[in-house]
């Protein structure tokens, strides 16, 4: 996996997930996820893209939060939506 180097690690804070229970949205919806991501720059919790509603990437466009975290047991990887990169 290669990291890129990304200006939008600035908005990268220390968070707490606002929904650590699943994807904010899809819990209010009663719709299904695949894997969820959590928003490194306010705690939102939203789903993958493999996942019908794709809560985390519209969140990360809707709002300009970028940065993701794997919000997935054991993973800690994190990805940029603008960039379409790992960081």
């Amino acid at each position: 996996m290669t990291l890129h180097a990304d200006p939008h690690l600035a908005l990268v804070r220390a968070v707490q997930p606002l929904t650590p229970q699943g994807c904010q949205e899809c819990l209010l919806l009663g719709s299904p996820w695949v894997h969820l991501r959590l928003c490194l720059t306010c705690g939102h919790v939203g789903c993958c893209d493999s996942s019908p509603n794709k809560h985390a990437r519209r969140h990360a466009s809707a709002d300009a939060h970028p940065i993701v975290q794997s919000f997935q047991p054991g993973e800690d990887w994190r990805w940029c939506y603008v960039h379409e990169a790992f960081v």
